[in-house]
């Protein structure tokens, strides 16, 4: 396989390292801006060096800092650079670091390197990045390898296999997928929402039922069990050994926006009734999560369950969040157009914000985790994530020329 080169491919492309200047009403601002931060993220990966692996931004702990699902989180973000940039710089790498996780004929992402450690929420943020290549047309994976639907519908069906084999608490997927990983007990609602997403997005894309069924199957799961309770609150987990009747409500932003962006593809593809009813969930799910998320600072993105008061707890994974949740925000925005006036401001609030948090550092230009009401109290935490953030927050809270879609699947049916 082609190994493209990192060194050759970052030289000139980013401006010189400076505080972050940008005008989130021009879109050529906006551009030069994202530029300049999709340089900062890819300057902190080492795939491409002697020793290290291709496709991951570092190694797992012990030994790195990054867990497996992080790089898949990377690679979305690049996906999404491109595709609301137009730059193409970084592609070679994203379809090379996505291809290279595969884990053989018949074994979609699921490298045995990573079954001590990975769940079914990570093989599905690997699954949701190559249906985001499916959906954007992103370059394909090279001749020989799987195609990128082909590696989201092979994820997909094993979940399908998982879920359809469960006992306990009448169905929902586990944590982990082995029996003899730690946190097999564990049914987390992440888990659960990258499956509905996945069924809801390759619903969409290929116009099989089936997966909308298990879309919906899944959705009705989780509010029966409270993972999702009346007042759409979006919350973290329970466990098989008290038969799911303790739930654990910390709420993550991530978590509320895969579930968002899941919703609003059922709505896109529904009709009559079923819309209407789709419509009714995604319309309160949105209203509670930017209640929740966005209450700060008029309207800027916090992670509320590590963000308190003055202190700043996150864990390395919880540093992550606010990237994805932004992202699967403006998508659900775009599949649900209802939804952009309610949305979009708290897009542009929260990229103003993150925008002001991207001054100074060592490297010339850090961006800082937290945006809301700055680090007091707090180490101010910087690095990859951080930047991979801010580049999400600049991309999906700027002004854009004619704007971005998704391609609509239903183009190729037949094929």
């Amino acid at each position: 396989m082609y190994r493209a080169t990192l060194s050759l491919l970052l030289a000139g492309a980013g401006s010189a390292l400076a505080a972050l200047q940008v005008d989130l009403t021009s879109s050529s601002s906006v551009k030069t801006a994202a530029k300049d931060l999709a340089f900062d993220v890819m300057s902190y990966y080492k795939g491409n060096q002697s020793g290290e692996i291709i496709g991951l931004i570092d190694r797992e702990p012990p030994s790195g800092d990054y867990y497996w699902w992080n790089s898949a989180v990377l690679w979305s973000t690049m996906i999404d650079y491109w595709r609301y940039t137009g730059d193409d710089t970084y592609n070679t790498l994203a379809v090379e670091g996505i291809t290279w996780q595969n884990g053989g004929k018949g074994n979609p992402f699921m490298l045995p390197n990573f079954t001590a450690t990975a769940g079914n929420d990570d093989y599905g943020f690997w699954a949701m990045a190559a249906m985001q290549a499916v959906e954007l047309d992103f370059p394909s994976a090279p001749q020989g390898q799987p195609g990128w639907l082909e590696l989201a519908q092979g994820v997909f069906d094993f979940m399908v296999k998982r879920y359809s084999s469960e006992k306990a608490c009448n169905g929902g997927l586990r944590w982990q997928v082995p029996p003899t990983n730690k946190g097999y007990e564990v049914k987390n609602t992440i888990s659960n929402a990258v499956f509905l997403n996945l069924g809801a997005r390759l619903a969409r894309f290929t116009g099989n039922q089936t997966q909308g069924d298990w879309a919906e199957k899944t959705w009705t799961w989780l509010t029966t069990i409270g993972l999702i309770d009346g007042k759409s609150n979006v919350f973290d987990l329970t466990s098989t050994e008290s038969n799911c009747t303790q739930i654990n409500k910390l709420q993550t932003s991530y978590t509320a926006g895969v579930l968002l962006q899941a919703a609003a593809y059922m709505y896109n593809q529904t009709t009559d009734a079923t819309q209407k009813t789709w419509q009714t969930r995604l319309t309160a799910l949105a209203d509670r999560t930017l209640a929740v998320f966005f209450a700060r600072d008029g309207g800027v993105l916090s992670e509320i369950s590590c963000e308190i008061g003055d202190k700043t707890t996150c864990t390395d994974d919880m540093r992550l969040f606010k990237g994805i949740a932004l992202r699967t925000l403006a998508s659900a925005a775009q599949m649900a157009p209802f939804l952009r006036d309610t949305v979009a401001p708290k897009l542009k609030s929260t990229a103003a914000a993150a925008v002001k948090a991207c001054d100074g550092g060592l490297r010339g230009r850090e961006c800082a985790f937290r945006w809301s009401d700055g680090d007091k109290g707090a180490a101010k935490l910087t690095g990859v994530r951080e930047e991979m953030n801010a580049l999400s927050a600049v991309l999906v809270g700027g002004e854009w020329d004619g704007g971005v879609r998704v391609r609509d699947g239903r183009e190729r049916r037949g094929e």
